[in-house]
């Protein structure tokens, strides 16, 4: 685990404003420290996700939080509530087949302050 003054040092070279505010409110919010250290880190550690690989790992009515992209290659056959950084557009028109929630991760971090329910995929 990293301290918070670690992650301060590295927020501070982030130049995206909205890649920040979400490691801020991370950052301040304890039980999303995971998150926080993953999205501090090199950009190159975020994940991308296929569709696919989301319906495998999860269960119908499942909160998933993915530190990086959600792509399109697969499809949905569950009702999913997805948190990450980044979609596809075409990974978006899927989740409105499938009748899912997509939901940028600083909102679901406002919105769920104690990251309850949450199951991150990476």
């Amino acid at each position: 685990m990293i301290s918070k003054n670690k992650l301060k040092i590295r927020l501070r070279k982030k130049t995206n404003p909205e890649l920040a505010e979400t490691i801020r409110l991370a950052v301040k919010n304890s039980d999303w420290s995971k998150i926080a250290q993953i999205l501090s880190a090199s950009t190159r550690q975020f994940s991308a996700v296929n569709l696919s690989r989301i319906n495998e790992e999860s269960k119908a009515g499942d909160t998933l939080v993915i530190p990086g992209k959600v792509l399109s290659k697969g499809n949905l056959t569950k009702k999913l509530k997805i948190c990450a950084l980044a979609i596809s557009v075409q990974a978006k028109e899927k989740l409105k087949e499938s009748k899912s929630d997509f939901v940028y991760l600083a909102q679901e971090i406002k919105t769920n302050p104690k990251a309850e329910g949450i199951k991150i995929i990476r």
